[in-house]
């Protein structure tokens, strides 16, 4: 019988077909919402410009119009020149109207579906929509305040970390390291799965309530509650937690926006001691913001449920320098992720 709880056997198939589909999900309405309801093509055509006269001249805000215009690079509809935004060939035929080849009446029997109607919304407002434009549910981080939404939405992102931590802990040295705080760190799978290959290294997630005793029963679950304990606590509130050398941020940097992440990193910076290790595994956008489509795509579905969004190579370099880390390094993981790890300079 297999062994649910071994951490370090890999699967034979690589599933990165089945997480394009589910991590894309949402790219599609966002292209039909800017085809079908704001013939946003045939404006562009007529107007390159950059993302400042884009928001004015749509009252839109500057985050989902990033995302938007970042996704449209990566499809090749957009073509970036100097900070300027221009329709490509392929957009020009087929998403423009006059044109003989124009398809945008195509994208017309999609324009009332919920999320393709939402995404309006959200260019408008800055605001996000609903989880799964549920309209009986609040947006994601409200919700997660709630028992039965934060067991199934923890238990979600369990499941796909059983095989992306893997993926991260195949790729980073903590050799250096001895104790690692993973910061929202959900179920516990990324810290599990760390000390699992790491066999030297303890951890601690902090998570704040209900996530906290979910952490904990997963923990116990997979027979690591000897190496990995839970810290209950709020990553905006105060300081983090001192007696760590190491910190981890998975898949939680991107559900805020770019303050919020800087604020991030300067409390991790303040926790940390001189030479300490700073991980952030997510999906990361090239440096350029163009790419990769798969990235550019899952970027739509954290634009519409919450308040951030997939951030670039380059941004993140940025931030962590001026944080006061250095030594920034890029590394692919599995399933389009990707970890940054940094190390604290002063």
């Amino acid at each position: 019988m297999m062994d649910l709880t071994d951490l370090t056997r890999a699967p034979e198939t690589d599933p990165l077909p089945i997480f394009r589909q589910r991590d894309g999900i949402y790219a599609t309405d966002l292209l039909g919402a800017a085809v079908a309801h704001l013939d946003f093509f045939t404006w562009l055509d007529k107007n390159p410009s950059d993302i400042a006269t884009i928001c004015r001249a749509f009252s839109f805000h500057q985050r989902p119009v990033d995302v938007m215009l970042t996704l449209f690079c990566a499809m090749g509809l957009v073509e970036k020149r100097a900070g300027v935004f221009h329709v490509s060939v392929l957009a020009r035929e087929h998403l423009v109207a006059g044109s003989q080849w124009n398809l945008g009446p195509y994208f017309g029997s999609l324009k009332e579906r919920p999320v393709c109607r939402d995404f309006v919304t959200i260019l408008r407002t800055d605001k996000p929509a609903n989880w799964g434009s549920y309209k009986d549910e609040r947006e994601w981080a409200k919700a997660m305040e709630g028992e039965e939404f934060a067991r199934g939405f923890t238990a979600a992102m369990d499941c796909r970390g059983v095989y992306l931590g893997q993926g991260l802990a195949r790729q980073v040295d903590l050799s250096g390291s001895q104790r690692l705080l993973d910061i929202g760190g959900g179920s516990g799978i990324y810290a599990c799965a760390l000390v699992a290959r790491h066999t030297h290294l303890r951890a601690a997630v902090l998570e704040r309530a209900p996530v906290d005793a979910i952490a904990r029963a997963k923990i116990a679950e997979r027979g690591l509650a000897d190496r990995v304990e839970v810290v209950t606590g709020d990553f905006f509130a105060g300081p983090l937690p001192d007696g760590f050398d190491a910190h981890l941020y998975s898949n939680v940097l991107h559900d805020w926006d770019a303050p919020t992440v800087r604020s991030l990193l300067a409390k991790s910076h303040a926790a940390l001691p001189v030479g300490g290790r700073l991980l952030i595994h997510d999906m990361h956008l090239n440096a350029e913001k163009t790419g990769p489509l798969p990235v550019a795509s899952y970027s739509a579905i954290l634009m519409a449920v919450t308040e951030g969004r997939c951030y670039s190579v380059a941004e993140l370099e940025a931030w962590l320098l001026q944080a006061g880390f250095a030594e920034v390094t890029f590394a692919s993981t599995a399933a389009d992720r990707s970890v940054i790890a940094a190390r604290k300079a002063r």
